[in-house]
């Protein structure tokens, strides 16, 4: 098992939300080495390199596509994302993904932009917050 696969908790959960199982997928052969295609799709989402890089050991990367393009076209995933949000949310276990945009201090004073898609998003509702801080107009640092 390499660092990023699946261990065996995750993947008894995961399993059962994925189209893979007799009662859950339609007709036609059934598919093989679910875990390590499950793997290789994790792999190259985590990585971000072209799906023919796929390591080898999670089978090959053309069947690994194929079966993440076909689930992403019936709706799998998001199904899988609702029931894993809501399985965190009732065990009390949350992820918080925090993201940061900086800007120059430049580019507070523009016309329209920034400010104004801040203060219409928080008007519709949007969890949106700003912070403005003043600079002062000397030119020494207010710490002298």
């Amino acid at each position: 098992m390499s660092r990023g696969d699946l261990n065996e908790v995750e993947w008894r959960i995961l399993k059962g939300l994925l189209p893979i199982e007799p009662e859950n997928r339609g007709r036609g052969r059934r598919p093989e080495q679910n875990r390590s295609i499950i793997n290789g799709i994790l792999w190259r989402l985590r990585c971000g390199a072209p799906w023919r890089d796929v390591p080898p050991k999670d089978g090959s990367w053309n069947t690994i596509y194929r079966r993440f393009r076909r689930w992403s076209e019936a709706g799998v995933w998001e199904t899988v994302a609702v029931t894993l949000a809501e399985v965190m949310a009732d065990s009390g276990h949350y992820s918080i993904d925090s993201t940061t945009v900086r800007a120059h201090v430049s580019a507070a004073g523009g016309k329209g932009g920034l400010i104004d898609a801040l203060l219409a998003a928080r008007g519709a509702g949007s969890p949106v917050s700003f912070t403005a801080s003043l600079i002062p107009s000397d030119d020494h640092s207010p710490s002298i």
